[in-house]
């Protein structure tokens, strides 16, 4: 087998992508932008093209955020179910890109929509999976107070998934915000704890210790670098690892 042959062979058989709502406004201030949700959707098409199986979690921070509604005095758990129906349609969204590449895709929901997506039931979405479909969790894990991290970590270990990776506007994690601080140091590996301890602002703590508990690997990467997602997949670019082990 050639050394390109070698470079290009994933490391995970099936992986779950989590995508921050803001992500899909590219340069916008609010909404989606469509030439991000396409290039996303390249992105996708780029990993399933290695034969690995992807799934997907979206925020919906670009339309509603559940923390700010209940901020500004909303109740919680309703603001919270108002973030949910928001991922519901930057979901739908991404649908619609996937399937313009050419990619089998379904939407299952937590709550309950049946007029536009099919509801969460762990074995159907295995059966997509296992035959090649792309498949996107919406409206979080379904209950209120808990963030799309979270979700994204429940169905990653519910699915099997060898791999958890978070698309985020930098190229790993920090120890502060780089756009904020400039000497912010970056991380090329870190362990679950140290994540914890050192209060890093990647994934909530729920997310965490859900993926330590199921030994899934975390992988923090930029999604603003075309071919990034397929080449953490292999094991090359920029990223920083969150594993048992630093």
């Amino acid at each position: 087998m050639t050394i390109q042959k070698l470079a290009d062979k994933p490391r995970y058989a099936r992986v779950l992508l989590k995508i921050s709502g803001e992500a899909l406004m590219g340069e916008q201030d609010y909404g989606l932008n469509r030439d991000m949700v396409e290039r996303i959707a390249d992105e996708v098409k780029s990993v399933t093209a290695l034969g690995v199986q992807v799934c997907l979690v979206i925020g919906g921070g670009n339309i509603f955020r559940g923390v700010s509604g209940a901020a500004r005095g909303m109740e919680r758990a309703t603001a919270d179910y108002m973030g949910m129906l928001a991922t519901v349609i930057n979901s739908l969204a991404m649908q619609s890109a996937l399937e313009r590449v050419g990619l089998a895709t379904r939407v299952l929901s937590a709550l309950p929509i049946a007029a536009v997506c099919e509801p969460y039931i762990r074995r159907r979405a295995m059966r997509h999976m296992e035959k090649g479909r792309v498949v996107i969790f919406a409206a979080g894990t379904g209950n209120p107070f808990f963030t799309t991290d979270t979700a994204a970590a429940l169905r990653a270990s519910e699915m099997g998934c060898k791999a958890l990776l978070k698309a985020t506007k930098v190229d790993g994690v920090y120890s502060a915000d780089p756009e904020k601080v400039k000497d912010a140091k970056r991380y090329d590996r870190l362990t679950y704890l140290e994540v914890l301890s050192r209060d890093l602002k990647v994934m909530d703590a729920s997310a965490i210790s859900l993926a330590r508990e199921n030994a899934i690997p975390i992988l923090v990467f930029s999604i603003h670098n075309h071919g990034a997602f397929a080449d953490v997949v292999c094991g090359r670019g920029k990223f920083t690892i969150i594993t048992e082990e630093g």
